[in-house]
């Protein structure tokens, strides 16, 4: 009887990667000549699971999205973590915009990467577990072939 074999797949960020980007991000921004005697700020909130870029102009805004997923990337994290939620004015004259950290896989997103790697016609499972999916197998080359 042959041995099962599985992997999960899930959406899980390195926390200390995250927050030493945007302290690097905020680094930068301080230092940055097209900043200077410019009100620019990157708030993370934990609990909210948000991420708050707030500067005087649109132009500015794209600028520090920029520099925070420079960030992201130089430390190994995909720039789809962030998700864009809002772009508003905010006091002062200010435009804030706000991010929602992706730390989870969605229920519809989930069923749709189940319902692929059915598709594939391999012998392989696919359960949704909470926030992951499990894919199991007897073969490893078929869990390979879903890897790709």
């Amino acid at each position: 009887m042959a041995k099962e074999h599985s992997f999960d797949i899930s959406a899980k960020i390195d926390l200390q990667a995250f927050k030493d980007a945007i302290v690097q991000a905020e680094r930068e921004v301080a230092n940055r000549y097209d900043f200077k005697g410019i009100a620019a700020q990157i708030d993370y909130n934990e609990k909210a699971k948000t991420v708050t870029l707030v500067t005087a102009s649109d132009n500015k805004l794209e600028a520090l999205e920029d520099i925070l997923i420079s960030k992201l990337l130089k430390r190994g994290l995909a720039s789809n973590v962030l998700d864009k939620l809002s772009t508003e004015d905010s006091s002062g004259g200010n435009r804030k915009q706000l991010f929602k950290v992706v730390d989870y896989i969605e229920a519809k997103e989930a069923k749709k990467i189940a319902a692929e790697i059915k598709n594939l016609r391999l012998k392989v499972t696919a359960q949704i577990e909470g926030d992951h999916i499990r894919v199991k197998g007897k073969q490893l080359d078929d869990l390979q072939k879903v890897m790709r």
